[in-house]
């Protein structure tokens, strides 16, 4: 029987573990940490993901979308809150278009059990990557309970184990001419758990993404469903008025939340008593190439790590399972010609899903307030409504489409430049209502048949 083995249980390798199953291999997946599914996990462990278009079609793919849906909460826009503890909501796509809100630690339990009931797929769990021969399939391994050493042959291996790669660095980038950077943002940050009220009910609406967006740094919040939400700080640490390395004792957490966050702040006056409850952590960025030597390839964020502010890391790695899979298929098994397609096809959308990452952020904590910024959305929003299909803003076409990333990237920088350029042209206000709005962007498209 066909043999591959996988190094890292997380998100993408359980994924592909299914994949492979389903074609005919037999998966050995090696995972440096236990079995998770056997630690005590609360909501609120880890940032909540957000699934969309391109992580529900590599589920489906496999016929356990359903499965993850069971686990997942739609949240069809995003509400601002601002200083005035005001609130304004902002639809993500057209005709009730979500993302789904779900628990790193639960899809990844669930996808873990998928994988094992699916068919041939083996988890052995305490068993850290120290090294591998690329070229042969080999991998060598040592327990980190018993300290033995071991190794694995196979067919095929794949990298799946995450930013720090284990396989990646051991192996990888030793190669001549293997290119690697790391590079960390300026920013930081700190989960909190707000609890659901005494009843179990929710303290904010359900069905949206929570954004506090204060410029240079916001708050963030996602439902689960035990009424709580998964809420992420994120911020500089270091060189800005507000700043974590400034928060130095429980008084100053409170004054911090009382005066830049009131709302949130009556709605957990505590707060600061659980500010210490997750680790402030810290945000990189991972290129790397190639992806492929010999026998093995990176997938994921071992290929391509990103901040989270697109909600995109986990969907760029499902999708690298699809790609992957497609080419699996077009070149009938045959390894060498997969792994030098996939990492050419790939590379420039890992590259382009980082970039729309950090682009995303500066919308996140500053643009979603800013009335210039606002009025461009309402423009783009009334032209997707009108024309569907022939424009699809940048949010749309990464969020709920498959187009790559890298186009996505492309295309939607132009776009913006577009819609500026429409504005200015009318000299187009929030005072104009839609009927010369409409007006304006019936005239741009009797002139201009592609965008």
């Amino acid at each position: 029987m066909k043999q591959a083995t996988i190094i890292g249980s997380g998100l993408v390798g359980s994924l592909w573990a299914v994949y492979l199953s389903h074609a005919g291999y037999n998966v050995k997946i090696v995972e440096r940490r236990s079995d998770m599914r056997k630690e005590k996990m609360s909501a609120g462990k880890s940032i909540n993901l957000a699934t969309s278009h391109r992580g529900w079609k590599a589920l489906d793919e496999m016929g356990i979308g359903d499965e993850i849906r069971k686990i997942a909460i739609p949240m069809y826009g995003r509400t601002m809150h601002d200083l005035g503890e005001n609130t304004t909501y902002q639809p993500y796509g057209i005709n009730n278009q979500a993302i789904y809100s779900v628990s790193r630690g639960e899809i990844n339990c669930k996808l873990i059990d998928i994988a094992e009931k699916k068919g041939n797929v083996e988890f052995f769990f305490n068993e850290e990557c120290i090294g591998a021969d690329l070229k042969n399939g080999i991998v060598q391994l040592k327990n980190t309970q018993t300290g033995h050493l071991s190794e694995i042959k196979s067919d095929v291996v794949f990298g799946t184990d995450g930013a720090f790669s284990a396989i990646r660095y051991h192996a990888m980038q030793k190669l001549d001419r293997f290119s690697y950077s790391q590079n960390y943002i300026e920013d930081g940050y700190r989960e909190i758990l707000l609890p659901a009220n005494e009843d179990g009910s929710y303290k904010l609406d359900k069905n949206t993404l929570h954004i506090w967006p204060r410029g240079r740094f916001m708050l963030i919040a996602l439902p689960n469903f035990d009424g709580s939400f998964t809420c992420t700080l994120f911020m500089p640490f270091d060189g800005h008025e507000y700043c974590f390395n400034a928060l130095t004792s429980k008084e100053k957490v409170e004054n911090f939340f009382k005066k830049v966050f009131p709302d949130f702040f009556k709605l957990m006056p505590h707060v600061a008593d659980t500010w210490e409850n997750h680790p402030l952590s810290s945000l990189a960025i991972i290129r790397c190439f190639p992806w492929t030597h010999g026998k093995t390839a990176l997938m994921g964020d071992a290929a391509h790590a990103t901040v989270p502010f697109f909600g995109q890391g986990m969907n760029a790695g499902f999708e690298d399972c699809t790609v992957m899979y497609s080419l699996m298929k077009k070149h009938e098994e045959n390894w060498d010609l997969i792994f030098k397609e996939y990492e050419i096809v790939r590379k420039p959308n890992g590259d382009a899903v980082q970039d729309l990452s950090l682009l995303n952020y500066v919308v996140m904590r500053d643009k979603v307030t800013d009335p210039t910024f606002l009025l461009q959305q309402k423009v783009e929003r009334r032209m997707a409504e009108l024309y569907p299909g022939q424009y699809f803003p940048m949010y749309s076409m990464v969020s709920f489409s498959e187009i790559e990333y890298q186009v996505a990237l492309n295309k939607g920088t132009k776009q913006d430049e577009l819609i500026k350029d429409l504005i200015d042209e009318h000299n187009l206000t929030e005072e104009h209502g839609l009927e010369e709005i409409d007006e304006f962007i019936h005239d741009f498209f009797n002139k201009n048949t592609t965008l």
